[in-house]
């Protein structure tokens, strides 16, 4: 057994002696575990967002705990064990990838895509977006389903028509603002951040990933403005708009 193997296994083990014998993970079920599940998710998301290779690896055990976990309370609930989890998703890996695993051809990732979504269809699903789970965040979910409507060719064939669609839906918000119609603002308004995170997609930037550096860098700002205005003895409730944005632009020049 190497090394990866044996630290695997023992990790295993700690689970199983922690199942049995500590009251709080005992009393642990798959409805108990989903929340932190999601939280160490986006913990890892954060490590990913700032480059902390560290951290990654701190979280990635933490989610690796989990996956143990729920294996832990299938196998009790006679329902699977750890190594079908296990063994299930190396075939899955082999049967999708028949460019490696038998004589498919494909040229690129592009292509390698395309036959995922087609082997997909052949397993038993009725769209090429129900692999979209319904829970995902929003904007996370509607990247998702425009990668994969692309890979049946439903997509703008250049960026620019990508731009075009973004300013026509700019000015039907706008339109629908001047109407004052709440529901059509609210419609509008999601076509055009889906429209906006389509064109993130062209550029190859992560629009979730984009959006969350900027929530940092706005946060970071905020702290900074607060602490500055703290050293003039004054705080930000008492300033106007022009004077906070005097502090703003003070701390992002310094930047």
């Amino acid at each position: 057994m190497d090394a990866v193997a044996e630290s695997f296994v023992k990790l295993v083990e700690i689970l199983n002696e922690l199942r049995e014998k500590c009251p709080w993970d005992k009393k642990q079920t798959i409805h108990t575990l989903r929340q932190m599940t999601i939280e160490e998710t986006y913990e890892l998301a954060d490590a990913i967002t700032e480059n902390n290779l560290k951290a990654l690896k701190e979280e990635l055990g933490d989610l690796l705990l989990h996956i143990i976990f729920y294996a832990k309370i299938g196998e009790e609930k006679n329902a699977f064990t750890l190594q079908e989890v296990i063994e299930g998703i190396c075939k899955k890996l082999v049967d999708r990838h028949p460019h490696i695993y038998s004589d498919v051809k494909v040229k690129d990732d592009e292509e390698v895509k395309q036959n995922w979504e087609k082997l997909k269809l052949k397993e038993g699903r009725n769209s090429v977006l129900d692999g979209v789970p319904n829970a995902l965040p929003a904007m996370i979910k509607a990247l998702r389903l425009q990668e994969k409507s692309k890979q049946v060719g439903f997509e703008w064939s250049h960026k620019s028509q990508v731009w075009d669609k973004v300013l026509e839906e700019m000015d039907e918000l706008k339109e629908a603002e001047d109407n004052g119609e709440i529901s059509k603002i609210e419609e509008e308004m999601g076509d055009l951040l889906f429209s906006l995170i389509n064109f993130a997609r062209f550029l190859q930037v992560d629009p979730e990933n984009a959006l969350e550096k900027t929530n940092k860098k706005f946060k970071h700002r905020f702290i900074l403005m607060e602490k500055e205005a703290s050293n003039q003895n004054r705080a930000l409730h008492d300033m106007n708009l022009e004077e906070m944005d005097a502090l703003w632009n003070k701390i992002k020049n310094h930047e």
